[in-house]
C-alpha cells in the first residue's frame, strides 16, 4: 500500500438515522489523526473535506421512508464523489455520516468495477444486516436499508444512483457481526440467500474462518470494498455509536478481521459510517475506529510474508 494515494471524502449527515450525532463522524476521524496515522504508513492522503448537502429536517416517515428526498441528495453526491477518485486512481474513504450513504458510495465502487471490467466484493462489517424495505422497516430509517436498496428493493430515487438497477448483487456481499435483524427483514434476507456470518457463528467457528469464508475465491480483477459500521464493534470498546447492540467482536477479533483484509492486497474502498460523537467517551471510538483502519492498511505486530500468490 506504501506509495498508493487515498482520498478522504467526508460526508456529515444523520439524515437517515434516528439518533442525531453521525454528522459529526468526519471531524472525529480527523481529530483522531487518521490523516496522519495513514501517511505514516506510506500513504499519500488528500482530503477533500466535507460534502454539503439538505439538513436533516426530523420529520416522521412518508410511505415508509424518512427524508427519502434528502438521503438521496446526500448519496446522489456520495457517489459523484467516490466515483471521481476511482477514476483518477485513488482509493476513496468516505466518512459518514450514517449508513444510508453505503447507497451512493457501493454504486459508485460498482460502477467503476462495470467500466474497468473487474468483479466487486463488499465485506459488509455491521451490527445489522440493513436489509430492510418500506414494507417490514419497523422505522422508515433509511440507515436500515442500504444493502437492500443496492440490491434494487427501495425506491428507483436510490435504487437507480449508479445508473443500472440493482446496482449489485446479493451473491457479491458477505455480512460479518450481524446480531439484530427485524423479524420481516430476516425472512428477507433468507429468501434473498444473502451470505451472513453472524456472532454466533463467530461464535462457534472463530473469525479467522468467518473471514477465510469471506474473503474466499478473491483473485487480481476483483476491487474489495469495506464498509465499517463501527456498531460492529462491542460497545464495550467502541460506546460512540447511535445503535449499540451488545455481543460484537471483542478488539483483537477485530483486528485479526481487518488484518486479514489487508493481507489479501486487495481493498479498493472503504466507508467508515455510524460514528456518532455525540454518544462516545474522549472521542475513544474515534480512536479505535483509526487504529483498525491503519491494520487494513497493514499495520500488524510483526512484517509477515505476503500470502497472496
Amino acid at each position: 500500500m506504501s506509495g498508493r494515494e487515498v482520498a478522504l471524502i467526508g460526508v456529515p449527515t444523520d439524515v437517515g438515522a434516528s439518533d442525531r450525532g453521525a454528522s459529526m463522524g468526519p471531524e472525529a476521524l480527523r481529530v483522531a489523526g487518521l490523516r496522519e496515522r495513514l501517511q505514516a504508513h506510506g500513504l499519500v492522503v488528500h482530503d477533500r473535506g466535507n460534502l454539503s448537502g439538505p439538513a436533516n429536517p426530523w420529520l416522521p416517515p412518508v410511505e415508509g421512508y424518512r427524508h427519502l428526498a434528502e438521503v438521496a441528495e446526500w448519496n446522489r453526491k456520495a457517489h459523484e464523489a467516490v466515483h471521481a477518485e476511482l477514476t483518477a486512481g485513488r482509493l476513496p474513504i468516505m466518512l459518514g455520516g450514517d449508513h444510508c450513504l453505503g447507497i451512493g458510495s457501493i454504486s459508485a465502487v460498482a460502477r467503476h468495477c462495470r467500466e474497468t471490467g473487474r468483479k466487486l466484493r463488499v465485506l459488509w462489517l455491521d451490527a445489522h444486516a440493513d436489509f430492510n424495505t418500506s414494507a417490514i422497516t419497523p422505522t422508515g430509517n433509511i440507515h436500515g436499508m442500504p444493502v437492500a436498496c443496492l440490491c434494487g428493493f427501495g425506491p428507483a430515487e436510490l435504487t437507480g444512483i449508479g445508473g443500472q438497477v440493482p446496482a449489485i448483487s446479493p451473491k457479491w456481499i458477505r455480512q460479518i457481526g450481524i446480531r439484530s435483524v427485524d423479524a420481516g427483514e430476516k425472512r428477507f434476507v433468507h429468501e434473498h440467500d444473502l451470505e451472513v456470518f453472524d456472532m454466533r457463528f463467530i461464535d462457534e467457528m472463530g473469525m479467522r474462518h468467518a473471514m477465510e469464508l469471506a474473503l474466499a475465491t478473491l483473485d487480481e480483477r476483483t476491487h474489495l470494498h469495506v464498509s465499517f459500521d463501527v456498531d460492529f464493534l462491542d460497545p464495550d470498546i467502541a460506546p460512540g455509536v447511535g445503535t449499540t447492540v451488545p455481543g460484537g467482536p471483542t478488539y483483537r477479533e477485530a483486528q485479526l478481521c481487518m488484518e486479514m483484509i489487508a493481507d489479501t492486497g486487495r481493498l479498493g474502498s472503504l466507508d467508515i459510517v455510524e460514528l456518532n460523537p455525540a454518544c462516545d467517551v474522549r472521542n475513544r471510538t474515534a480512536a479505535l475506529a483509526v487504529d483498525l483502519v491503519e491494520s487494513l492498511f497493514g499495520k500488524s505486530t510483526l512484517m509477515r510474508k505476503s500470502s497472496r500468490g
